[in-house]
């Protein structure tokens, strides 16, 4: 049975996050943190499914935006009050977060929904009906178009995409 090769860096960062706590949060600038998404697509008809992990965050506080194949969700999760704490261990980050998820394919945005439950985020965005990949082109003379280029009255209408031929 092969081993994992990447199995150990999430133990690693957060070693090295422990490492480096003190620096971190004596810092005046905080980077916040990036929530974990599952992606995945299912239904009839067919939707791409984005569940993200935002225990803690209020989700007036959360900003979803589509552009494209690419889903925004960006937010804020807020400190606890540290009023009277002694703190041994922090390890829950809070701050500002970003995360850009990429979809593998063209989805329907006027047709997208919400939920948040449990601190888990859920976004549903039915996929983009599929355009005809052939159509039929009609065949005209050079004479119904007429002298010089000009088009006659008989001459058939230009196409316009998305129209169907007789």
């Amino acid at each position: 049975m092969a081993r994992d090769p990447f199995a150990n860096f999430e133990r690693m960062r957060r070693d090295i996050d422990e490492l480096f706590g003190a620096f971190e949060r004596s810092s005046t600038h905080r980077r916040g943190f990036s929530p974990r998404v599952d992606v995945f697509y299912e239904g009839d008809p067919p939707r791409a499914v984005v569940a993200a992990e935002l225990p803690g965050v209020d989700i007036a506080e959360v900003r979803l935006e589509i552009r494209g194949r690419k889903l925004l969700i960006a937010g804020v999760r807020r400190a606890q009050p540290s009023e009277g704490r002694v703190y041994q261990q922090v390890e829950i980050e809070h701050g500002p977060f970003r995360r850009v998820v990429e979809l593998g394919a063209d989805v329907a945005t006027d047709e997208a929904g919400a939920t948040f439950d449990d601190g888990i985020l859920r976004v549903e965005v039915p996929l983009a009906p599929q355009e005809p990949q052939a159509r039929r082109v009609p065949i005209g003379s050079a004479r119904e178009r007429g002298e010089l280029g000009q088009e006659s009255d008989d001459a058939p209408a230009p196409i316009r995409r998305g129209e169907e031929t007789p």
